[in-house]
């Protein structure tokens, strides 16, 4: 006698594979948060404190200390323009989803008036 499959059983992949894909859609959030957050804060600074960020190198190591995400001082960079002090980024990012390849660059910027 034959036995019938589970319902279950097909549904288990997809929820699956749907439960990765908001895991990564927080984690894209997330970062692009803190980026956003870095580069602001970072352009203040520049801005109104030069003692503390007064080079590149300064600017670039506190944008990567402010939000608390581990990010790499070397996706920063830090301009004078005419809207005052630039800070940007950018970040690339591959995302785990099984049976998935994927990847996204996330970027942010913030102009800080002098």
């Amino acid at each position: 006698m034959a036995r019938a499959l589970n319902p279950l059983a097909f549904a288990v992949v997809p929820l699956c594979l749907f439960l990765f894909a908001i895991i990564s859609t927080g984690q894209v959030m997330w970062l692009q948060n803190a980026l956003n957050l870095s580069v602001a804060e970072a352009a203040r600074c520049a801005s109104i404190n030069p003692s503390l960020c007064g080079t590149n190198d300064d600017v670039q190591y506190f944008a990567a200390r402010q939000a608390g995400a581990g990010l790499n001082d070397a996706i920063f960079s830090w301009s004078r323009t005419t809207c005052g002090n630039r800070v940007s980024a950018s970040y690339p990012l591959a995302l785990d989803i099984p049976l998935m390849t994927l990847s996204v660059t996330l970027s942010a910027q913030a102009c800080y008036p002098v």
